[in-house]
């Protein structure tokens, strides 16, 4: 028994985690194949290519990439083609799994998707092209699936994984004595994404804004977790550049969720961070810049007013967001300490945060594999 698998960037491969685990205690013998990072290749993916090449964002981005991940793509699919598993899951990436998936199935493998395209957000006429290509797609938010549901394409909602491995009362205290900080100090998490094209445009902005912080509030502490050695090179390239060496900052190699929990405030850029922040209930100001021509086309093709998942699934602000021009130093710094500073606006984030987990928590792996079983009987 063969499933394909493939996923593009780090909250990616965290879900393929759990799904392969999951997978691997109903069927024990099963092989899977395809691309992965540490955690799906730790739980027993054999992964044909590095993770990395596949994790870039933004219409820039992917055309300055383009071929290599065209090559990729043309190599998985001779891959299946000649070895057909009996599934193919596209693990979020929509914009590289919906065409090898689109082409697997032309060819009789059936498709799973594993996190529906943000089509509610923007570029909705993607749904046209699901159908073509997705035998059955597992959603992780309630309101997907009636989306899913109207335009006739199997769908199942399986919740949210982060809302069943995190803690529905995160211990503050006893994760700031794991990272050695004192309980009595300010602590700030800055989160500038996962994908090398993210740090890029996001690192200068926070060493920035992190300096004009630590000039007004002298007790801080600031927590940056990174996920490769080659996003950790690139902050500390820029924390120097930029004349941060003083801050009192401590550079982690992962550890996001620790550092969130110890936090009592946290600086994230836009993607699945925002919703972990949230489940760990911590304060945040979401923020996201990009190179301007992505940006403009974003815009034209966008839906809703806002972009972080904890206001989204809210259906209105209730963290605010600072984007592209609006992303200085200056606005972020004041925004940011609004929030250490506020203990109503956190009481109130924290109530709502609750109520998020408990509507995702939905023992997503075992659901998913259960919407998966028919394809492997």
């Amino acid at each position: 028994m063969k499933v394909g698998i493939v996923a593009g960037e780090a909250s990616g491969d965290l879900l393929g985690a759990h799904l392969v685990i999951a997978l691997k205690k109903r069927f024990p013998e099963v092989e899977f194949v395809g691309v992965g990072g540490p955690k799906m290749q730790a739980a027993g993916v054999n992964s044909l290519f590095p993770m990395e090449k596949l994790a870039v964002r933004g219409y820039v981005e992917v055309l300055r990439h383009y071929r290599g991940i065209i090559k990729i793509r043309h190599k998985l699919l001779r891959y299946f083609v000649e070895n057909p598993p009996d599934v193919f899951i596209g693990v979020d990436a929509p914009d590289f799994n919906l065409d090898l998936e689109l082409k697997l199935k032309k060819k009789g493998i059936p498709t799973v998707h594993y996190v529906s395209p943000s089509i509610w957000a923007w570029r909705g006429e993607r749904i046209h092209k699901i159908a073509r290509a997705v035998s059955h797609m597992l959603v992780l938010f309630p309101f997907e699936k009636r989306i899913y549901d109207a335009a006739g394409i199997p769908a199942t909602y399986v919740g949210h994984p982060s809302a069943d491995t995190l803690p529905e009362a995160p211990n503050r205290i006893a994760a700031r004595e794991q990272l050695r900080l004192s309980q009595d100090n300010h602590v700030i998490a800055l989160l500038p994404g996962s994908r090398q094209s993210e740090v890029h445009y996001m690192a200068r902005l926070f060493v920035q804004t992190a300096r004009l912080i630590a000039a007004v509030s002298p007790d801080v502490h600031f927590l940056v977790p990174l996920l490769s050695r080659e996003t950790r090179n690139m902050f500390e390239t820029e924390l120097y550049r930029s004349g941060g060496g003083d801050l009192p900052l401590t550079i982690l190699f992962g550890h996001a969720h620790v550092a969130m929990t110890a936090a009592d405030a946290v600086l994230v850029a836009s993607g699945t961070a925002t919703l972990e922040a949230a489940l760990l209930k911590c304060p945040m100001v979401i923020t996201y810049k990009m190179s301007p021509l992505t940006w403009r086309m974003m815009q034209r093709k966008k839906y809703l007013p806002y972009v972080g998942l904890p206001n989204i699934l809210a259906g209105r602000y209730i963290v605010p967001e600072l984007l592209q021009d609006d992303a200085t130093p200056e606005n972020l710094s004041q925004a940011v300490l609004n929030l250490v500073n506020d203990v109503q606006v956190k009481e109130k984030l924290t109530h709502a945060f609750s109520g998020l987990h408990r509507d995702l928590k939905q023992n997503t792996a075992e659901r998913a594999v259960d919407a998966i079983l028919p394809f492997l009987a």
